[in-house]
């Protein structure tokens, strides 16, 4: 690999922490946004293209920080310009879209990976490894709580068309999780609190998933967006027929160094010094295309995550469980066939 060229799409909150995986990893990035990239540019010593196509030229990976209705849209004009593409979570506002991306990057022979970050943050990805292992047995019970101040009043964030609200935005998060501890899930029952208000003065809102998984395992996903200054916070414990594992941000610093990160945004976990879970993705996804294989998180698994979260919503719309069948979401294909980064 001699370059690695990046067009980084978005220069809103979350651009900052990928800007700085990007920067860690020494890639030639390109911003393309409708606002902020020149100050996001001139921030990080990055060029600045003037429109899309502009960025698709001066880039081998397309990594895309845009509101969630522009994810899929955006994700195949850069795959069918035969790019590779990293995508934030959720892959799109849809099953439909998000499928319909997952097929396209399969069918053009590019890499395609959703950013579900929390894969990689070190404690997360222990709980994962122990429960792999069998130290607690067979999964039994899960929890995972997720919790912070409310993104800011007149963002897309609290606009359920446009974000998703809490539970595809947030909760997200730990519905992928759920899925990647217990495996597959075949109903899904959802409840909120409150509504999330309007986008200019939206109300603090708490909302809980309750997942049964095919094995026959439960798991429990409480997601908080709360008052300006709730500090952020996450937990997780999965129970199994021997045993307990859990983790808590607040005793045991479940934290990360994400140092150009300002605290303008109170939905991004504090700082602390060890490596970015957002370096950390961005360098096992570019190591994926280099070495022809899997990454952590695989396009199957971005889609899968959406398919939850639209029958936990479809649950919140009619107060019944859903029953989902992930048996039609394909197995990922070999990874073997992608052009490499710079060759």
């Amino acid at each position: 690999m001699t370059s690695l060229r990046v067009g980084l799409i978005g220069a809103g909150g979350i651009s900052r922490v990928h800007a700085d995986g990007w920067r860690a990893l020494g890639a030639a990035v390109t911003v393309y946004s409708h606002e902020g990239s020149d100050a996001l540019a001139a921030q990080y010593g990055f060029a600045v293209a003037s429109s899309l196509d502009d960025l698709l030229a001066a880039a081998d990976i397309v990594d895309i920080v845009t509101p969630t209705t522009s994810h899929a849209p955006l994700a195949l004009t850069a795959i069918r310009a035969g790019k590779h593409v990293v995508c934030e979570k959720p892959l799109a506002g849809t099953v439909d879209d998000a499928r319909e991306v997952v097929d396209a990057a399969r069918e053009s022979g590019v890499r395609l990976f959703p950013a579900h970050v929390v894969r990689y943050f070190p404690d997360y990805a222990a709980l994962r490894r122990q429960v792999e292992a069998g130290l607690i047995g067979e999964p039994a019970v899960l929890r995972f709580v997720r919790g912070g101040e409310a993104p800011r009043t007149g963002t897309w964030f609290h606009d359920v068309h446009r974000g998703g609200g809490i539970v595809r935005d947030q909760m997200i998060h730990d519905l992928d999780q759920a899925l990647w501890m217990a495996g597959d899930i075949v109903r899904v029952y959802a409840a909120q609190s409150a509504s999330a208000g309007d986008a200019d003065a939206p109300d603090a809102v708490t909302a809980h998933v309750v997942l049964t998984h095919a094995n026959g395992a439960l798991s429990h996903v409480q997601g908080t967006w709360g008052a300006r200054g709730l500090p952020f916070r996450t937990s997780a414990d999965v129970a199994g027929s021997a045993g307990v594992l859990s983790l808590d941000s607040a005793p045991t610093a479940s934290r990360v160094d994400i140092p150009s990160a300002h605290a303008g945004d109170g939905y991004l976990p504090p700082p602390t010094l060890t490596e970015s879970p957002y370096t950390a993705q961005l360098r096992d996804y570019v190591a994926a295309i280099a070495e022809q294989r899997d990454a952590r998180v695989t396009p199957e698994d971005g889609l899968r995550a959406v398919v939850v979260a639209e029958a936990a919503m479809e649950s919140l719309r009619t107060g019944r469980p859903v029953d989902i069948d992930l048996s039609s979401v394909s197995e990922p294909a070999p990874a073997a066939v992608a052009a490499g980064v710079g060759a």
